[in-house]
């Protein structure tokens, strides 16, 4: 089957990595596994939920679908990827379930899941036979896990926003600390019981608050006045919470 665009990779091979052959049908799983396996060994060196294997799945399913709604396109004469679209709802339901929610009220496995379903696509760019797509992709989505979160951990510790996990000794001292992070310029904007700490014998909250303050706004990280409050002697722990 001829495609209508000519991937510069495939036009390189030349036409049997085209059509769909034997041999272009093996290089492009092959690449997709490929491709799978690195994405799932950068997520399985951060100990995330999905590894290499589950990576490695994803993208070789969505790559057989796409090869396999092709022949059938071919066979049947029509242009109705079935089976694709079921593989799209298939890892949607699987990425959801990588979703969790900590006891902290955090959420847990959000880039992960949406790493599988960009491994789907990738998948589909290799099994309709561009591979350069499928390359650029990969690569696009590999620099994005690593180099992005550094830029994006740099933005939430300069923000004027953000949420922290308290844990007091006593009920009682809440007042206290309100009143003392509001000495420092910082607003509450939410405060939250956490109730899977019940009979821990703390007291555990989840706070949003605002810095208002021009002084902390130009000076301090997040880091820094969480280093500050907990000094504080009615302060179990405390910390910042991130996505």
């Amino acid at each position: 089957m001829q495609s209508i665009f000519i991937d510069p990779i495939a036009n390189t091979l030349g036409s049997w990595s085209i059509d769909l052959s034997l041999g272009s049908v093996i290089l492009r799983i092959c690449l997709s596994l490929l491709l799978g396996a690195i994405i799932g060994c950068e997520r399985a060196t951060k100990r995330h939920s999905a590894g290499v294997r589950t990576f490695m799945l994803v993208v070789l399913a969505s790559t057989l679908t796409l090869i396999t709604d092709l022949i059938l396109c071919t066979v049947l004469d029509n242009h109705i990827y079935l089976l694709s679209a079921a593989t799209v709802i298939g890892v949607a339901m699987l990425s959801v379930n990588c979703v969790l929610f900590s006891s902290r009220n955090q959420i847990k496995g959000l880039t992960t899941s949406v790493a599988l379903w960009a491994c789907a696509t990738i998948g589909f760019a290799s099994g309709i036979g561009y591979y350069t797509l499928a390359i650029a992709s990969f690569l696009a989505l590999i620099c994005t896990l690593n180099l992005f979160p550094t830029i994006e951990h740099y933005l939430k510790n300069r923000s004027n926003h953000f949420e922290i996990h308290l844990e007091l000794k006593k009920a009682a001292n809440l007042q206290d600390f309100v009143a003392t992070i509001r000495k420092l310029g910082v607003l509450i904007d939410d405060i939250e019981l956490n109730p899977a700490y019940v009979n821990s014998g703390l007291s555990v909250y989840s706070i949003s608050v605002s810095i208002v303050s021009g002084e902390l706004k130009k000076y301090k990280t997040h880091k820094e006045i969480i280093e500050a409050l907990s000094s504080l002697d009615y302060v179990y722990h405390i910390e910042e919470m991130r996505g």
